[in-house]
């Protein structure tokens, strides 16, 4: 499996796109964009759209990437992490429910 940065550099290189190409459709600075290739930065949720419409990707697909990403980062040293996972995921189903039925 790879990082949100990995895949991120993956579709760019695949596509031939500069680095200095994608960062500036992204507006962000070149090496903040290599940094975030490298996993030693992280990409930021406002960012996704842009990025697909740079690639030409599902937003929807995209974002699952990315959160599951930012997810797996703040689980991925925890003993109880997947166990932890499995509530929030009770949790969030309660929440988005309670959302619908009050919207």
């Amino acid at each position: 499996m790879e990082t949100f940065g990995e895949y991120i550099r993956k579709i760019r290189e695949q596509r031939n796109m500069p680095l200095r190409k994608l960062a500036a459709l992204l507006d962000i600075d070149q090496s903040t964009l290599s940094k975030i290739e490298r996993n030693e930065r992280h990409f930021s949720k406002e960012l996704v759209p842009k990025l697909s419409l740079a690639f030409d990707l599902n937003c929807n697909e995209l974002t699952v990437k990315f959160l599951s990403d930012r997810i797996t980062y703040e689980l991925k040293d925890e003993e109880l992490g997947i166990e932890a996972l499995k509530v929030a995921e009770k949790q969030i189903e309660y929440f988005q429910k309670k959302q619908h039925s009050n919207g």
